[in-house]
């Protein structure tokens, strides 16, 4: 499958920009900055011209593994140094899903990714070690790790409100 008509190229912008904007987002903690790496994750894709996608799974997951890598560029970046209070963020989801979010992003990156893409996204662990380019029991382990962490965190602020 090869993209190469302006109309093919704007079937995927439009079918995989929000997902591609909430990795980015999850990753990069700020509105702005996941815009500019969406941008670039599809001028990458525009500069694909002889690449080849197996199907439209592998299109995604070649989309989701340049997202994350793009916002590892970002963030070693000299210019994108500075940090934001987890209070001052802006997170673009429903108050029920913000909740969520807000706790997940307390998480260490390695877990984040992987719980954001098994839950939000729904992928399987096996493809995710597959996007990733991780072995399963790692991707296993990382996603039960994250889960623990998580529900620690989520314990401690339900403690705080009683």
């Amino acid at each position: 499958m090869y993209i190469k008509t302006e109309e093919e190229y704007s079937e995927v912008v439009e079918r995989f920009s929000d997902m591609i904007f909430r990795i980015a987002y999850q990753n990069l903690l700020n509105i702005h900055d996941a815009e500019d790496a969406v941008q670039d994750v599809f001028l990458k894709l525009l500069k694909q011209k002889n690449k080849c996608f197996h199907d439209e799974e592998h299109l995604k997951s070649w989309l989701i593994r340049i997202t994350i890598n793009q916002c590892l560029d970002y963030k070693k970046a000299f210019f994108r140094k500075n940090t934001v209070p987890l209070e001052d963020l802006e997170i673009p989801y429903e108050q029920k899903e913000r909740e969520l979010m807000e706790e997940l992003y307390r998480l260490p990156k390695e877990y984040r990714n992987i719980l954001y893409l098994h839950y939000y996204e729904g992928y399987t662990i096996k493809e995710i070690a597959k996007i990733l380019g991780k072995k399963q029991n790692t991707v296993n382990s990382k996603l039960t790790r994250g889960r623990n962490q998580l529900k620690k965190i989520m314990e401690v602020e339900n403690e705080g409100e009683l």
